[in-house]
């Protein structure tokens, strides 16, 4: 079991002012920010990083809209990290998120759904180590 993740606040949920209140539901959920930056992704760094998808019809929608604007990847410590930002977030799809959670409240349907998570420990390493180096990873803002 891991105890790290990553979250990413998507362009529409940061384009739409969300950003704060989305990171500040994340903080009370009792995670730890390890690090955190406003990227805007280029076409390459959206295609690596979403590679496992290349082959799905909707990989050419998904690299268009993580390109269209900037967005927030955050690495996040808590135990059981992945499991419960996951529970925090909600569905892919905002209509069926339960209520309170960030999809529900912040997405506007299942492409745009405000915000990302890693669904599984071992992919959560791979992917905090696509947007942040080790050492920003232990320059941190919670020590």
């Amino acid at each position: 079991m891991s105890n790290k993740t990553l979250a990413i606040i998507k362009p529409d949920a940061v384009g739409n002012g969300y950003a704060g209140e989305i990171i500040d539901k994340i903080i009370k959920a009792g995670f730890k920010i390890k690090a955190m930056k406003m990227v805007r992704l280029t076409r390459a760094s959206a295609e690596g990083f979403y590679a496992i998808h290349k082959e799905r019809p909707f990989f050419g929608e998904l690299v268009e809209y993580m390109t269209s604007g900037p967005c927030i990847p955050i690495a996040l410590e808590k135990e059981n990290a992945v499991e419960d930002y996951r529970k925090l977030i909600g569905a892919t799809d905002p209509a069926k998120a339960e209520e309170g959670t960030i999809r529900k409240l912040y997405a506007k349907d299942i492409q745009f759904n405000a915000v990302h998570g890693s669904d599984s420990d071992e992919n959560a390493e791979k992917e905090i180590s696509h947007f942040f180096s080790r050492d920003e990873l232990l320059n941190n803002y919670s020590e």
